[in-house]
């Protein structure tokens, strides 16, 4: 069974925030396409995600040094376990939807967090002697992202760093197919803001029906 990451990045719901409208109507419009398809939503502001700390770097420290996970201190053990679950179920997954809001010309923190649970040598990527090699070949992502201003081109091109980021990061893992869904200019023109979130969901229903 195909098996499908629904990730959101927003402390708001799909009411108020138009990227959450947008993924909203893309994943409903997919369960309907694909009735059969196992969808996981992660919500990340309501998930654990451990950040990588000095009780990470120590447990993982213990486990390579040759102790065992029952030598690790309680701190130790929640984190390091928790960032070893959110890794599994990521490699196990066959595609990923990211949801999130262009935030100081990047992403909610939360997001990076997330991200670094799952980049993992050995899990999503590895080393070899040509260099880091991503091991997730077998798989598509895209992320549906709202903007308040204009960043798909003109001045403010260079400055988005939150789809960039992760077409990096996708790269990286080897997933071969990466797209994007953007809602963009609705701040910087409020009198076309709901035109604007129209034709985004629009285009995240066409493409819900052949992703």
């Amino acid at each position: 069974m195909t098996k499908v990451l629904y990730i959101t990045a927003h402390p708001h719901d799909d009411k108020q925030s138009y990227s959450m409208a947008v993924g909203k109507a893309f994943i409903d419009t997919y369960k309907e396409v694909n009735p059969s398809h196992e969808i996981v939503n992660i919500d990340l502001y309501k998930e654990n995600i451990p950040e990588i700390d000095v009780d990470v770097f120590s447990g993982w420290g213990k486990l390579q040094s040759g102790k065992g996970f029952e030598d690790l201190s309680s701190e130790e053990k929640a984190k390091v376990s928790r960032l070893s679950e959110l890794c599994e179920q990521f490699i196990a997954a066959d595609k990923y939807i990211f949801v999130t809001p262009l935030w100081n010309f990047s992403f909610p923190p939360v997001l990076k967090a997330y991200i670094d649970s799952v980049s993992v040598a050995g899990k999503s990527f590895k080393y070899t002697e040509q260099g880091p090699v991503g091991l997730l070949t077998d798989k598509k992502a895209l992320h549906i992202q709202a903007r308040g201003g204009i960043y798909s081109e003109g001045p403010a091109a260079e400055m988005e760093m939150g789809h960039r980021y992760l077409n990096i990061i996708m790269q990286f893992f080897g997933v071969p197919s990466f797209e994007g869904v953007f809602v963009e200019g609705h701040a910087a023109m409020p009198d076309k803001a709901q035109e604007i979130k129209e034709n985004a969901i629009a285009r995240a229903k066409d493409l819900a029906s052949t992703f």
